[in-house]
């Protein structure tokens, strides 16, 4: 009897180890034909802080989810170092590989995007782009000194160097990048010896093909195999905060802000209590800050389109006949066309911007100063000076000596060169001192 229990145990817990078998590998077969998910995300911007956010977050999920592959499709005019640096870290950390694809045609990695290139796992770009030109300026938009902009461009070339040489890349080339601001197409980044690029392909479609089974080596020269064939591509999107301050990080859209929040500033300033102009002006101008903090901007072009936005406001209050309208635009378009210091077209304030808001403000100040003269001309309303031309009623007779005369429901005290009998109609020609000189009408 002990035996046979003991054979029935046995024969159960045979069971119970195939059955436990059979679902792990049901479940492994179903993994290893599960596709693999590639995480996709796009970022079309200057590199700051925001898109370092939405690229960083991008990494986190796909870390979490365990993806194949995260690919960024880049498409940039450069950035802001630190938050270069930044991506890169995260980058190099993350579990899971990055490929980096500068697309669509057309389309460039310049400056910050360049050394986004270079650090990741997989660099490559479609036909008709280029990537380079990574000299460094100042941020603040003023020239540097020569000994400070050796020091920066010898940074940033050997933090070049040393993710090309991670990244098997050419190191030279890299180095040129950066110290003699050299661009490369698509052809002469692959073709070089040892390339810049890994491949060229037509579009993520055409990427994730020529990935599929390829051996990468990741920065800690670790190895692993891409499985990318029939990949479920997951795009990524910027929250809608990272959307919003992402578009505010521009120099056409800064500097509506700053324009219209100075001059609703100013309104406020000069009507106290309004409330709404002086919450739209504010909220404006923090807006623009944020931009000019990641944005290369010249102070002299700041202080003088605040000067010219200032001059125009005084318009309001002050009666200049256009002086002052005049030396605002002046100093609002040479302030506009200073604003943002840098060679790149994308970091520049577009003159499609600059000449409808000079046009507007121009537009303001003609009609603030047509006002104007038209109040000068205007006879006074109050004091005694509105009772000039006035008419009025001889209460008694009139002459050098004195007299009273009624004039809009009040008795005065009048003087007139000439006799004028009591009743006559008269007009006052002059006030001063509750008294009245008047002529006969």
């Amino acid at each position: 009897m002990i035996y046979g229990f003991a054979g029935r145990f046995t024969h159960c817990a045979a069971l119970v180890l195939g059955l436990t078998l059979t679902i792990q590998s049901s479940s492994a077969s179903t993994a290893q034909t599960a596709p693999p998910v590639v995480y996709a995300a796009i970022v079309d911007s200057i590199i700051h802080p925001v898109s370092a956010e939405y690229i960083a977050a991008t990494l986190d999920r796909a870390d979490e989810a365990g993806a194949a592959l995260v690919v960024l499709t880049l498409r940039t005019p450069g950035g802001l170092v630190e938050s270069t640096r930044a991506i890169v870290s995260r980058m190099v950390a993350g579990r899971t590989p990055v490929a980096v694809f500068v697309a669509p045609s057309g389309a460039r990695a310049a400056s910050a995007g360049f050394i986004l290139i270079l650090a990741a796992d997989v660099a490559a770009m479609a036909p008709g782009t280029h990537i380079g030109a990574a000299h460094p300026v100042d941020g603040s938009g003023q020239k540097m000194d020569d000994t400070v902009a050796a020091k920066a461009a010898s940074d940033l070339a050997a933090y070049a160097r040393t993710l090309a040489t991670a990244r098997h890349r050419n190191v030279a080339l890299a180095a040129e990048a950066v110290n003699q601001s050299r661009a490369f197409t698509e052809g002469e980044a692959r073709d070089a010896d040892p390339p810049l690029i890994d491949l060229v392909a037509t579009d993520l479609r055409d990427l994730l093909r020529q990935l599929d089974g390829r051996t990468i080596t990741r920065f800690d020269g670790t190895t692993t195999v891409l499985h990318t064939a029939d990949a479920t591509v997951v795009p990524i999107e910027m929250t809608l905060r990272q959307r919003v301050l992402s578009a505010v990080a521009h120099p056409n859209v800064a500097y509506l802000l700053m324009s219209l929040g100075t001059l609703a500033l100013t309104i406020e300033l000069w009507n106290p209590g309004a409330v709404l102009p002086g919450v739209v002006g504010g909220l404006c101008l923090l807006l623009a800050f944020f931009a000019f903090s990641v944005l290369p901007v010249n102070v002299a072009g700041v202080l003088l389109v605040v000067f010219g936005l200032v001059l125009l406001g005084l318009e309001l209050v002050v009666t200049s006949f256009g002086l002052l309208t005049v030396g605002g635009l002046v100093s609002l378009v040479f302030g506009s066309m200073m604003l943002v210091d840098s060679p790149l077209p994308e970091l520049q304030v577009s003159a499609n911007v600059i000449v409808p808001v000079v046009l507007g403000f121009a537009a303001i100040g003609a009609a603030l100063a047509r006002l104007g003269i038209a109040a000068q001309r205007q006879p006074a309303a109050t004091g005694a000076s509105a009772m000039v031309g006035e008419p009025g009623e001889a209460l008694t007779a009139i002459d050098e000596h004195g007299g009273q005369v009624s004039t809009h429901g009040e008795i005065w005290q009048a003087t007139a060169a000439e006799s004028i009998p009591k009743g006559s109609r008269v007009r006052i020609t002059h006030a001063e001192n509750l008294r009245l000189q008047v002529r006969k009408d």
